[in-house]
C-alpha cells in the first residue's frame, strides 16, 4: 500500500508524458486521460480513464498539461469534465500555460466546490521535462503550494510566487524576455551579416560578455546554422506574448518591446508558417531585404 495521493494526470502530450513518467516512478498511483487514448496508453504503469471526469473520480491531486486557456476549461468544466467527478477536497494544479485572468476564473469555480487550485506553469521545455528539471512558477494560497510541492519537485523546482495567476504571470514574463531576447539576437546577427561580418565569429566573439544567454548560445547556434526545425513552436510563442499583451492591456501597462516583439512573430509566422522560433532572423531579413 502507498500513503500518496492518487494523482489524475490530464494530458499526456511530448511534455506531460515525461512529466507523469516521472511521478510513476516515483511511485504515485497515476490515472491518465488524454483526447488521443493511445497517447495515455503510452504511459507506462499507469491506468487510463475514457474521460477527464473519470480520471478525476477517486483522485486526491488533479494535474493538467493542455494546450491553452479554452481547452482548459473544456476539460475542468465541460461535458465530462474534471468538476462532474471532482472529490471536494481535491487539489487541481494546472501546469498548462494560460492567462493569469483564465486561473483566477478557473480557481473560483473549482472553490465552489470546495476543491483547492494551483496555477503552476513550467519552463525548460522537454529537456527539463525528461529530466525532471522544470522550473515551475506556482500561484496560489500557501496551503495549496505546501499540498503539491512533494508531488511537483518530481518534476522540477517549484517557487510559489504570489496569489492564483501569479504564476501565469512569473510564465507571461519568462516567455516575453525569452521572445524580446530572440529578437535583439536575430537582429544584432542580420545587421553583422549586412555588414559583412561573419555571424558564427560574432556570435562567438559576444559569448561570455555582458550580452551572454541562453538564447544568444541556443537560438544564436541555430541561426548560424539555418537549423529551424522546430524545438520551440513559433505558434506557442506568439500565443504566450499575446496572452501577455491582453494582461498588460488590462493593467493599463505600456510593453513597447513586448508590443513589437509580437508583431514580429506574427509576421513570422505569417511568412514562413510555424518554425522554430529562431527562425524569427528570417523575418528580420525579409524586413531588410534589398
Amino acid at each position: 500500500m502507498t500513503n500518496k495521493p492518487r494523482i489524475a494526470f490530464l494530458g499526456i502530450g511530448l511534455m506531460g508524458l515525461p512529466m507523469a513518467r516521472h511521478l510513476v516512478a516515483a511511485g504515485y498511483p497515476v490515472t491518465a486521460w488524454n483526447r488521443t487514448r493511445a497517447k495515455a496508453e503510452a504511459l507506462g504503469g499507469a491506468a487510463v480513464a475514457d474521460t477527464p471526469q473519470a480520471a478525476a473520480q477517486g483522485a486526491e491531486v488533479i494535474i493538467t498539461m493542455l494546450e491553452n486557456g479554452p481547452i482548459v476549461e473544456k476539460v475542468l468544466f465541460g461535458e465530462a469534465g474534471v468538476r462532474h467527478g471532482i472529490s471536494p477536497d481535491a487539489l487541481v494544479i494546472d501546469m498548462s500555460s494560460i492567462r493569469p485572468s483564465e486561473a483566477r476564473d478557473h480557481a473560483a469555480r473549482l472553490v465552489e466546490v470546495g476543491a483547492a487550485y494551483l496555477d503552476a506553469p513550467v519552463s525548460g521545455g522537454t529537456v527539463g521535462a525528461e529530466a525532471a528539471s522544470l522550473a515551475i512558477m506556482c500561484g496560489g494560497d500557501e496551503a495549496a503550494f505546501v499540498r503539491a510541492e512533494p508531488v511537483l519537485r518530481e518534476m522540477g523546482n517549484p517557487v510559489h510566487v504570489g496569489p492564483v495567476g501569479s504564476g501565469q504571470v512569473a510564465k507571461l514574463a519568462n516567455q516575453m524576455i525569452v521572445g524580446i531576447t530572440i529578437g535583439a539576437v536575430a537582429e544584432a546577427l542580420a545587421l553583422a551579416a549586412r555588414f559583412g561580418a561573419d555571424p558564427a565569429r560574432v556570435r562567438e566573439a559576444l559569448r561570455g560578455g555582458f550580452a551572454e544567454s541562453r538564447v544568444l548560445d541556443l537560438h544564436g547556434q541555430r541561426m548560424v546554422e539555418r537549423d529551424f526545425e522546430t524545438k520551440g513552436r513559433t505558434a506557442t510563442q506568439i500565443k504566450d506574448l499575446e496572452n501577455a499583451l491582453a494582461t498588460a492591456e488590462g493593467l493599463s501597462f505600456t510593453s513597447p518591446l513586448l508590443t513589437q516583439a509580437t508583431t514580429l512573430f506574427q509576421g513570422l509566422a505569417e511568412h514562413e508558417g510555424d518554425p522554430d522560433h529562431s527562425a524569427l532572423i528570417l523575418e528580420i531579413e525579409r524586413l531588410n531585404a534589398g
